[in-house]
């Protein structure tokens, strides 16, 4: 295990890390999405954004992999969370993805981001996002 190197007494303590933040982003997948009759059964693109504040001690201060939060876990679940089933809403699939991510060990703020691009024309995409924390 090979230790991160360490400048102990030179960083004050007022620039010590508060939060610790894995993101996957823009995951594109097709998921058979919408309640409108053109939509059903023809799988849409979709992209969604995660963002995981975990605690000091789900995140690795040495360079070990052992101590890894495990990113294609997080991209795997997601993408097995959808495969071969129908949501009529994107508010489930963000639900659902919410769920399995909060419930991991050491999570203590999750945001979840989803997008269906190929909506409107005149627009970058349509979305919904849960987040364990207020905006405002």
């Amino acid at each position: 295990m090979m230790q991160l190197a360490t400048l102990d007494g030179l960083v004050p303590d007022a620039l010590r890390p508060q939060s610790r933040k894995i993101v996957l982003e823009d995951l594109e997948f097709q998921c058979d999405i919408g309640f409108h009759a053109f939509e059903i059964g023809n799988p849409q693109r979709l992209h969604v954004t995660v963002e995981v504040w975990v605690d000091a001690q789900s995140f690795p201060d040495t360079d070990s992999i052992e101590e890894a939060w495990d990113y294609d876990r997080l991209r795997t679940g997601i993408l097995e969370l959808v495969a071969g089933r129908r949501f009529n809403l994107q508010e489930s699939v963000a639900h659902q993805i919410y769920a399995m991510i909060a419930a991991r060990r050491g999570v203590t703020a999750v945001r979840v981001n989803t997008r269906k691009p190929d909506i409107y024309p005149d627009c970058a995409a349509v979305g919904v996002e849960l987040a364990s924390f207020s905006a405002f």
